[in-house]
Parts: structure tokens; C-alpha cells; sequence
């Protein structure tokens, strides 16, 4: 053989061998994946594997600068990314490894991911009667990229690596390998117990971590309020962990995972098991609040957020003409401070009780297993008819027709003190009545929390509710600057008096109007023939009480059993479906609520907005004539392609109760934005008239 040709095979064989080695490099990865804002690639850590081996993949992930993908929990936004195996039969993938999170935060929102590279570890685990000469990883990929716009992606991938008696490892890719090692969160081998109580997520580890953590991140999705400040305390060797709780927060799972953060960065995994309550054990609750954390913080807002509602309950529409009662009789008792104190603590008495016992009945009807909730007695149209007959027998007293025990009664005449006791008793007892259809800003979240817990903790928030309706009168009669602001009795008192009483008549009509939603026309009209029934009563009354003889007396009394009667008699003709119909359905840009009716749209893909309202809701009435019904909402929810879906609680509906209760709600209104790609977003009680519109803006630019 001359030099040349033996010099052509060495060149030949040099040449096949760099080919076969850069197959080998090859081999051990899928290649990138070019997507918007990211690369992808699936690498393993061996290019030759044996039957019976365990190996590493790993999802390679490279993002634009200031890009981020998503941990496990997401936090308020986002998607954590997904693969689906397809593997040869008998090999077996693990669960993703996630190295330890970052937060990010968006105010209000706080998410958890991944910046900059990012790799994410799954075991392999071939059998040991493996037989084939190779092995062919298919995965597709699903992931969320974002900034300040998300971009969903998904990709393919496909790996094969040969299978022989020896496996060698991809040394080209083993720095990659361990440096994912390394992003992982240690194991510390500590099962720890967690709570969801007292409207926080709280954990107790018995033994402490190397450095003293400084924040945690929760793998349960709907566990914690991400943007909530976390509390961390250390006590006698152990590590006290609390957060508020999510307000999604529906069902605790078994067993979870908690990562803690030191101040270098470094991750250790604890696993949490969900604390079985023991009746001679110390809940988690009392341990922490021995430790000042955020258990008792937590229930002390609920109590403050029931006053804040109760405070703010005044103002709603449903509830200011019945204080007006008592605003006079504070105003006819200016000089008499001792008996404007007795008033005030009498009230006071009236509205706490009746919160009281609206709650006891509450807690009673759900125990037997009645799904209700706040406002639940106006649901019945019997009790609906005999409200609008006292607001109409109120407001007739205001105008002075007859005289009643309520109110300003002893304006013009004296009033014994237990008179004037009971005065302001009752007047406190049927502000809450008609304060039940209302739902104020903060009482919502307290009145949810409350029918959580047990009935003791559920009795001392609605305490703070009525203590919370009655501060207004109690500052008044008990702080002396305040008290000198009220005017001197005098003529004018009669003259406001009889103004105050055409609010009253308008509640009275708003009542009949929710009487008739409820049973009917045909029962309204019956009702109100009872009205006048009594209006006649009360007109012959009052003319008794001038001095009118036997005969007015009688025929008042006969009547007052007609109206009484009448009212009785209208359930039994109540048309219980009158609700759901609609003169013209076509004409409607809502459809109604049913749980089957929003799957379907969410699986649809389509956004959809839910309005849990009632007719007895005034302040869901007036967000609906304002900011829902409007021209201007409806071309949006049109414009967005939003599926609009209107639940009436009206009249009893267990599957509405049970859907507040997933939102930690009691009562109505509520509103629900479903976004694709995006968790349900609760929007405010009190909507503005472009709440819907920048909201659709906002998620759609997402």
C-alpha cells in the first residue's frame, strides 16, 4: 500500500470518527427550540443508557432578559409549565424537580417562577428486562413565558440514546446537570403539620434550618394570599411559618410542599401534612398567637373589617330611612344626657342581639344542612310582605296619622323610661331586618370567614357587625362634643319628621316590588289590596286615639285581621318560577347562571363574567342600573366576546349558596371574572361605570 492511500484512510477514518463523535454529543439532546421570547431543549445526562438504569432529562429553558417562566404554583398568575411522557413501554418518568422559586411581584399581584436560565429536572427509570438496542424520549411541552405580557408555548421534543451492557455519560453536558442539582431545594427530611385556621395558612417545624430562613414559598395552589406579608419567628428551636389564606381558598390538600429562602438564596424543601384537629391538643391558631404572629392579627382585622361593615351599613340605601327614627329621637333627647345614653346602649342592645340572632339561626338551618346564607329571611316572601306592612305602618306614623312607641315619640308627649327603652330596642331591631339585604364593602370577606368557623368565633364577628351599626349613636350619646353638634328640639323637628316618612314609603314600594319578583303579580296585587287593608286600619286607629268610639275600634281590629290574612293568603298563589321568566328573552345580554352552563364556557375557552345578585340586594340593584346594564358595559362585554351570566338568589338556591361559599362569600353581590389563561379574578362590591370595560382592557392586553 503506498504512502498516499495509507495516508487517504487515516484521513478518511479521522473524518468518520469526529462524525460519530458529534452524533454521540448530539445524542444526548433534542436540539433548541426557537419560541417567542425563549428557547427549549430536552438533554440527558447519558448518551448510552443500560436496562435497569435510573437517569436524569432535563427541560432547558433560555428566556429573553427580564423574561420568566413559572414554578410550580404560579402564584395570582400564571402557568406552571407541563410535559407529557411519551415513553416506551415499561420505562417509567418521575415527577418534575422544580428548583427553589423567586418571587415576582406585580402590585397587587405576586408570582412565582423562574428568570434568566432555568432547568428543570425528571428521573427515568428504564426496566430491567429492557431489550430494544435504543431508547426514544418523546415529551410535549406546554409553558408560559412572560414579562409584562404572557405568551403561551408549547413544543415537541424527541431524544434517542443507545442502550448497551455499559451506560457512559454525556460529559459534555454535566455542567448543566449540576448546576440544576444545585438549584434544588434540599431535602430536610422534615414532615411538618399545617392548618388553614383563623383566615391564615400556618406551619410549625420542630427543628430549625441551618439559617434562619427569610421567606417561604407554598406548593399548594389556593393555600396562601401570595401578596400578603409572610411571618417567620423562630421559638425555642423551632420555626413558626404564617400567611393570610388565599381568597380562593376552597379545601386543604392531605399533604403538600413549602420551600424556605435564606438570606444567600439557598432553598430547603419540607414536607407538610395537613393537622387532624385533637380535641386535647393546642390548635395551631393558639400557638401562634402566643408567639404574637399573625393568627391573632388576622382575627382582629376580621373583627375591625365587621365593624368597618357594619359603620358603612348606615349609609346603604336599604338602611338609612329606618335610622332616621332614631336620629330624631337622638335629636328630641339633646338636652337630656342621661336619657339620650339609655337610648343609645338600648339601640345598641336592639342591634346586637338581632345580629345575634340572625347568626345563631344562621349557624342552626346550616347545621341541619340547609345551604344558606346572609339574607337568607328575606328569601321567604311571607316574611317580605309583613316588612313592606311595617315600613308602610312606620311611615304613616311618621306622617302622623297614628301615633306609634318607635321613633320620636316623645317629641310631643312624655314617655315613661321603659317606654322609651323599647323605643329604641326595637327601632335598633328592625334596622337589622331591613339592613340584611345589604352587603357593605368589608362585611362581605367577614361574613365569609365567620360562617367558617366555629359558632363561638361566627357569634363574636357578628357582634362586631352590630357594634360596628351602632358606633354611629353610641359616640353620639356618650362623647359630649359630638352631642353638642345635634340641633336643639324645636318646631322643625315635626317638619323633618313627616319628610323622613317618603323614604320609608319607597321602601315599602321597593319591598313590593321584591314580593312580586317573588310570588307573582297576581299575589302582589293581593298584597297590595292588604295595604290598604291596613293603611285603613291605621287611619281608624288614629282616630281612636283622638277619642273616636267603639266602633272605629272594632273596625279597626277587623281590618288589621283582613291585611293579616291577606298577607298569609298571597304565598299559598306564589308563582315560585316567576324569577327565572323574562318577557323577551332575545332582548337579554345575560344568560342565566347554572354551574353546567359556566363549565361549558370555561372549557369553551370563551371569557365570562358572573353576577351573583337578588332582587332584595339594593346595592346589587344600583351596580347593575350603573355600571352593568349600561350601553356602555354591554358594547364591551360584546367587544371582549365576554359570556355574561346573571345568578338570582332571589329566592332560596342551594347551588348559588355553594358557589359563594367557594369565593368565602355569605351574600350578594358577587362578581366573577373568568379570563382565559388567567385564575378568576372577584371583582369589587361597589362596581363603577367603566369597572368592566378597564377590566376587559387590562386582562386582554395579558
Amino acid at each position: 500500500m503506498s504512502r498516499l492511500s495509507r495516508w487517504l484512510i487515516i484521513r478518511v477514518l479521522l473524518l468518520l470518527s469526529c462524525v460519530l463523535a458529534g452524533f454521540a454529543v448530539q445524542a444526548s439532546s433534542s436540539g433548541w427550540q426557537q419560541a417567542k421570547h425563549i428557547k427549549a431543549e430536552l438533554v440527558s445526562e447519558y448518551h448510552t443508557v443500560t436496562a435497569g438504569q435510573q437517569f436524569a432529562l432535563l427541560l432547558h429553558f433560555e428566556p429573553d432578559p427580564g423574561w420568566h417562566t413559572y414554578w410550580q404554583n404560579p402564584g395570582d398568575s400564571g402557568l406552571p409549565t407541563s410535559i407529557s411522557w411519551q415513553l416506551p413501554g415499561g420505562v417509567q418518568a418521575g415527577d418534575m424537580q422544580w428548583p427553589t422559586p423567586e418571587a415576582f411581584v406585580i402590585p397587587p399581584l405576586v408570582n412565582y417562577g423562574f428568570a434568566g436560565q432555568t432547568l428543570l429536572l425528571t428521573d427515568i427509570t428504564v426496566p430491567a428486562d429492557y431489550a430494544a438496542d435504543s431508547l426514544t424520549i418523546s415529551a410535549d411541552v406546554d409553558w408560559l413565558v412572560c414579562e409584562e405580557i404572557c405568551i403561551p408555548a408549547d413544543a415537541s421534543f424527541e431524544l434517542t440514546l443507545n442502550v448497551a451492557g455499559q451506560p457512559e455519560l454525556a460529559a459534555s453536558q454535566q455542567p448543566l446537570f449540576v448546576k440544576a442539582r444545585q438549584a434544588l431545594p434540599l431535602d430536610t427530611g422534615i414532615v411538618a403539620e399545617y392548618a388553614i385556621s383563623g383566615g391564615a395558612f400556618s406551619a410549625v417545624l420542630d427543628h430549625a434550618l441551618p439559617q434562619r430562613p427569610r421567606a417561604f414559598f407554598v406548593a399548594g395552589t389556593e393555600l396562601v394570599d401570595h401578596a400578603a406579608p409572610q411571618q417567620i419567628v423562630e421559638q425555642d428551636g423551632k420555626v413558626l411559618l404564617q400567611q393570610a389564606a388565599n381568597t380562593y381558598f376552597s379545601s386543604a390538600p392531605g399533604l403538600t410542599e413549602v420551600v424556605l429562602v435564606d438570606a444567600d438564596g439557598q432553598g430547603y424543601r419540607v414536607n407538610m401534612q395537613l393537622r387532624q384537629p385533637q380535641e386535647d391538643a393546642p390548635d395551631t391558631t393558639e400557638i401562634l398567637v402566643t408567639g404574637g404572629t399573625l393568627s391573632a392579627t388576622s382575627f382582629w382585622l376580621i373583627l375591625l373589617m365587621a365593624a368597618g361593615g357594619g359603620l358603612i351599613l348606615n349609609l346603604m340605601p336599604c338602611v338609612f330611612p329606618v335610622l332616621s327614627l332614631k336620629a330624631l329621637s337622638i335629636a328630641a333627647n339633646s338636652q337630656q344626657r342621661q336619657q339620650q345614653r339609655r337610648d343609645a346602649l338600648f339601640y345598641t342592645a336592639g342591634v346586637v342581639l338581632s345580629f345575634l340572632a340572625l347568626a345563631g339561626l344562621l349557624i342552626a338551618l346550616r347545621a341541619a344542612g340547609n345551604a344558606i346564607g346572609w339574607g337568607f329571611q328575606l328569601q321567604s316572601p311571607l316574611l317580605v310582605g309583613l316588612l313592606a306592612y311595617l315600613l308602610l305602618a312606620l311611615a304613616l306614623s311618621l306622617s302622623g296619622l297614628v301615633q306609634f312607641g318607635l321613633g320620636l315619640m316623645n317629641a310631643g308627649g312624655e314617655l315613661t323610661a321603659k317606654s322609651g327603652g323599647k323605643g329604641s330596642f326595637f327601632t335598633g331591631v328592625l334596622a337589622v331586618i331591613v339592613a340584611s339585604p345589604c352587603t357593605a364593602p368589608f362585611m362581605g370577606t367577614a361574613l365569609g370567614y365567620a360562617v367558617t368557623q366555629s359558632p363561638q368565633v361566627a357569634l363574636l364577628v357578628f357582634a362586631a357587625l352590630g357594634l360596628g351599626m351602632a358606633l354611629p349613636f353610641l359616640l353620639l350619646a356618650f362623647v359630649p362634643a359630638l352631642a353638642r353638634l345635634l340641633p336643639k328640639p324645636g318646631a322643625w323637628m315635626e317638619t323633618l319628621k313627616q319628610w323622613l316618612a317618603w323614604p320609608l314609603y319607597l321602601s315599602a314600594v321597593w319591598l313590593v316590588w321584591v314580593f312580586g319578583r317573588q310570588a307573582g303579580i297576581d299575589a302582589m296585587a293581593l298584597l297590595l289590596v292588604g295595604m290598604v287593608a291596613l293603611a285603613a286600619a291605621l287611619w281608624l286607629w288614629g282616630r281612636v286615639q283622638l277619642g273616636a268610639g267603639w266602633f272605629n275600634r272594632l273596625a279597626a281590629l277587623a281590618l288589621m285581621v283582613l291585611a293579616l290574612l291577606l298577607a298569609w293568603q298571597v304565598t299559598a298563589i306564589a308563582a315560585p318560577n316567576n324569577t327565572d321568566a323574562s318577557p323577551d328573552t332575545n332582548a337579554q345580554h345575560w344568560q342565566p347562571w347554572a354551574p353546567d352552563t359556566l363549565s361549558e364556557l370555561r372549557q369553551q375557552g370563551k371569557p365570562v363574567l358572573v353576577n351573583m345578585t337578588a332582587d332584595w340586594c339594593i346595592t346589587c340593584l344600583v351596580n347593575e342600573r350603573v355600571a352593568i346594564n349600561t350601553e356602555r358595559s354591554k358594547a364591551a362585554l360584546n367587544e371582549y366576546n365576554v359570556s355574561y351570566l346573571k345568578g338570582d338568589w332571589t329566592r332560596r338556591d342551594s347551588d348559588i349558596t355553594a358557589y359563594l361559599q367557594q369565593y368565602q362569600r355569605d351574600g350578594v353581590p358577587l362578581y366573577v371574572l373568568y379570563w382565559p389563561g388567567q385564575p378568576p379574578q372577584v371583582l369589587p362590591q361597589i362596581l363603577t361605570p367603566d369597572t368592566l370595560r378597564q377590566t376587559f382592557e387590562s386582562l386582554s392586553q395579558q
